[in-house]
């Protein structure tokens, strides 16, 4: 499977006001980085884990749905919201760039 990027996931508990429940490998939350006023739908392969429970952090690959919208925007270190509608899930920071289509020039 071809990842546009790896990041490292952290999901805030719900008393954080994060997800109540469990995400799953292949699960599709917005993804909102601070440069762009876009939102954008990234499915998420969590890596050696099937199962993220609230409060968890967990390396990733994300395929990003309009992956070309972000072309030459971002770098490794970039960090980056996950939502669901205007709540915010947790947090990433992407490690490492695969769709060098993506990497900022």
């Amino acid at each position: 499977m071809e990842y546009d990027f790896i990041a490292i996931l952290h999901y805030k508990t719900a008393a954080e006001g994060g997800r109540k429940t469990p995400a799953t490998s292949g699960y599709r939350p917005q993804v909102k980085f601070s440069f762009d006023t876009m939102s954008t739908s990234g499915q998420q392969i969590f890596i050696d884990k099937e199962i993220v429970y609230p409060g968890e952090t967990v390396t990733a690959g994300i395929i990003m749905l309009s992956a070309p919208h972000f072309e030459n925007s971002l770098e490794e270190g970039i960090n980056f919201d996950i939502m669901e509608g205007r709540l915010v899930l947790g947090t990433g920071t992407i490690t490492k760039i695969i769709n060098e289509k993506l990497r900022k020039q």
